[in-house]
């Protein structure tokens, strides 16, 4: 069975979301966007815990189900510590098979001075290594998968705040390591130029904060649809079965480039290395982004692509496309209105994004429209990077006049 997958994501527990990540519109917005399998979040939050305990419908094989839509029961954690006299922040993703191997966690980090009750993505003074030992105490089952591992402040590989080194930051527990989330400001190729990566399985997810988002970044499966297969698909690398991500284009992620938000300075590696890290015009380091970090760490050139590697597919959201051919920001209400109605036509938004044929956009979308889905699934976009926390912007069209709201209607 063929499915889309999206197993990072916070519910209304975590800071800065959306109040509507809850169950019953994470599964009505699964539905639009077309994806089968979800991730929870949180499930160190007690009152997200009671949510999902008393809404999703146990399968009986390490997945749960609501409105059509399955779960899988994850969470993000967020490690502070120190060590070697250097102080670390590093997020890992926890994948559980069950509810009492949930409670069996909450349990052990409570135990370890965790205050699980203030954040759905929880802040613990352990080590990485420490904290995999503990997971993987509990239930050998469990996953453990360092989170988007190229942010600057928070993740495995961080310029800020991270390692060189998988084996140094996992220690004894790097065996237990099998699959990465590379984040949306890298994608897989940036990833490839590392040798030291070949062995793991490199997954997107989309780190969503609001319903819209999910789905921006995902994995497509070919396989049954249980924890345990899934689990076994990602160690394995199983190719025939992984059959490829969903990928930003990472130069849209927050940290692609180098920069400095608050004075507007935005730089690709070189320029860095020309200005030695600092603004010019607060005189204060930049934030090193994902493209100078992987150079740093990268022993391959740009363009090497190793052989077991899963293949992947940028896209742009379907309603950042509408939203541009309209002239208008993609919160707009006519953006809205049009997008349901162009996925009540097509089936869900990965139905026009991936599977439509040419013909069939040309005869559902205005021409304009459908010329814009094409134009993202051949790379034809312009992108100018961001950093420092600021999304970078995407242009289909680039400065070609954009037809007004008019011209584009919605049959």
């Amino acid at each position: 069975m063929e499915f889309i997958a999206d197993f990072h994501i916070h519910s209304k527990y975590s800071r800065a979301t959306s109040r509507d990540m809850d169950v019953k519109n994470l599964a009505l917005w699964a539905k639009l966007k077309g994806i089968t399998l979800m991730g929870t979040g949180d499930f160190t939050h007690h009152l997200w815990l009671e949510e999902l305990k008393h809404t999703l419908e146990d399968c009986g094989n390490g997945l749960f189900i609501h409105g059509g839509i399955y779960f899988m029961l994850t969470v993000e954690v967020s490690s502070i510590y120190s060590k070697g006299g250097k102080g670390y922040r590093i997020h890992n993703l926890i994948f559980a098979p069950s509810f009492a191997v949930v409670d069996k966690i909450n349990n052990a980090l409570s135990r370890r001075g965790a205050n699980l009750a203030s954040d759905g993505r929880p802040i613990i003074g352990l080590a990485a290594a420490e904290l995999a030992r503990i997971v993987f105490d509990i239930d050998e089952n469990c996953m453990i998968v360092p989170g988007h591992i190229w942010t600057p402040w928070f993740s495995l590989f961080g310029s800020m705040s991270g390692f060189d080194r998988i084996e140094d930051c996992f220690e004894e527990q790097t065996s237990k390591i099998f699959a990465l989330e590379t984040g949306l400001s890298s994608d897989p190729a940036m990833n490839w130029r590392l040798s030291a990566l070949d062995k793991f399985t490199l997954i997107s997810n989309s780190d969503a904060h609001s319903p819209q988002k999910i789905g921006r970044e995902g994995n497509v499966f070919d396989c049954e649809l249980n924890y345990k297969t899934i689990c076994e698909v990602l160690k394995i690398k199983d190719k025939k079965r992984f059959l490829y991500t969903l990928e930003f284009f990472p130069e849209e992620g927050k940290y692609h480039y180098d920069g400095h938000r608050l004075c507007g300075v935005r730089w690709a590696p070189k320029e860095t290395r020309q200005h030695n890290g600092k603004c010019p015009k607060c005189g204060k380091p930049v934030t090193i982004g994902v493209v100078n970090r992987v150079e740093k760490l990268a022993d391959r050139e740009e363009g090497f692509e190793p052989e077991n590697s899963i293949p992947f597919k940028n896209l742009i959201p379907f309603d950042e496309i509408v939203a541009e051919v309209k002239g208008v920001g993609k919160a707009s209400l006519s953006v809205v209105r049009e997008y349901r109605g162009y996925l009540a036509k097509f089936g869900t938004e990965f139905d026009i994004l991936l599977k439509a044929s040419k013909e069939e956009l040309l005869k559902g979308l205005p021409a304009k429209l459908a010329e814009g889905v094409l134009r993202v699934r051949q790379g034809k976009v312009d992108i100018r990077p961001g950093y420092d926390g600021e999304y970078g912007t995407i242009s289909i069209f680039g400065d070609k006049p954009k037809q007004s709201e008019q011209q584009l209607s919605l049959f």
